[in-house]
């Protein structure tokens, strides 16, 4: 699909938890001043109310119709129906509210609802992160392709997406991806996003610092503070993204050892991937032992970080070998190094879920 070919309009809303922004794309590009609404997210009636309000202020700036109403909204949700569950962040939506229902009987079009780490692994899988790999290994002679993607988001909260084959896999009950609930692995009584997260990496700081941990730094002030450009303890905001590179690195190897495929990574905790890469590549790329005390490679395929160039030259020399058939001149291709690529998103995580939010519409209205 030629996304950017693509005349069709559809419109867009980003929910987060204090503002709800409505926008409209065409040809994989925004084409509207956006609209910002409070989300009013204790009061169904009002918030339901701008999301109307908003979808109609988008639709005055347009000279042709849309074609359909697609967007990410918090769950949980059975999103395939459009019913949004025990929303955390949103309690006014707690308890199956249908949503995507009420806005096709209000627009009289189709309407469609997922989860933004869905939509952001979709978009990077399309026009992002996958086709750049792809495009990279053609320009270079390689005869390799790789079909299959894991997005994963880091900021409020820990999500991701899966792409295979270029379709959005959303499991049998709309809960594929819900990464955010694995167990940590070093800290094994919580689950992940209590240490993959803003809020981990503020709470870290903080414990190492030996500071309040209501102390008003941000991630980005952290971040800073790791580069010496902020005031603050530098051993503690490396170790505290170091902390979170090593839960995500578990975390992604074992969804790796399921899905063997490339990593893109989004969301605002992606700025500090300089302090995190390393010890997130070092589980991928670790081993893990027997009850005998010998080890094994933590994955049979190799990680490769994307971000480092000669990580990178190394990702795109590995050709695959040629390898004679026995009893016959006959020779085939043998990809000799199981391996895929680790890095930052391409389109940027907004433009990404936009991305994949239009594509899904079009794709579902075909």
């Amino acid at each position: 699909m030629e996304l950017n070919k693509r005349t069709d309009i559809v419109l867009t809303l980003d929910a987060g938890g204090t503002n709800f922004v409505f926008s409209a794309i065409r040809a994989a590009e925004e084409i509207v001043k956006p609209v910002s609404l409070p989300a009013n997210g204790n009061n169904l009636t009002i918030s339901l109310e701008n999301i109307i309000k908003g979808f109609n202020e988008v639709k005055k700036q347009l000279s042709d119709e849309p074609v359909a109403i697609s967007f990410a909204f918090p769950g949980p949700a059975d999103y395939p129906n459009g019913i949004i569950g025990d929303c955390g962040n949103l309690t006014a939506f707690r308890g199956g509210i249908a949503l995507a229902p009420m806005l096709e009987d209000e627009f009289k079009i189709p309407v469609f609802i997922n989860n933004d780490g869905d939509l952001f692994a979709y978009g990077e899988a399309i026009m992002g992160f996958l086709p750049a790999i792809n495009q990279d290994l053609e320009r270079l002679g390689i005869s390799r392709k790789y079909n299959n993607l894991l997005g994963v988001t880091l900021g409020t909260g820990f999500g991701a997406g899966i792409v295979h084959n270029g379709q959005l896999y959303l499991g049998d009950n709309s809960a594929g991806a819900e990464i955010w609930v694995s167990r940590s692995g070093y800290y094994p009584e919580v689950f992940a996003e209590e240490n993959i997260s803003i809020r981990a990496v503020q709470r870290m700081y903080a414990l190492k610092a030996g500071i309040k941990q209501d102390n008003g730094l941000s991630p980005k002030d952290i971040y800073l503070i790791a580069q010496g450009l902020f005031p603050g303890n530098m051993e503690a905001a490396r170790w505290s993204f170091n902390e979170m590179g090593k839960v995500l690195g578990d975390v992604l190897a074992n969804a790796i050892t399921l899905l063997d495929c490339n990593v893109v990574i989004g969301g605002g905790l992606s700025n500090a991937y300089p302090f995190f890469a390393p010890a997130m590549l070092e589980q991928l790329n670790g081993k893990i032992s027997t009850f005998n005390n010998s080890s094994v490679d933590r994955l049979e395929i190799k990680a490769f970080d994307l971000e480092n160039e000669e990580s990178k030259a190394n990702f795109f020399s590995r050709n695959p070998k040629l390898v004679t058939v026995p009893n016959s001149n006959r020779k085939v291709l043998y990809n000799w190094q199981k391996q895929i690529g680790v890095g930052l998103s391409k389109l940027g995580t907004s433009k990404a879920v936009a991305i994949g939010a239009y594509a899904f519409a079009l794709n579902k209205i075909a």
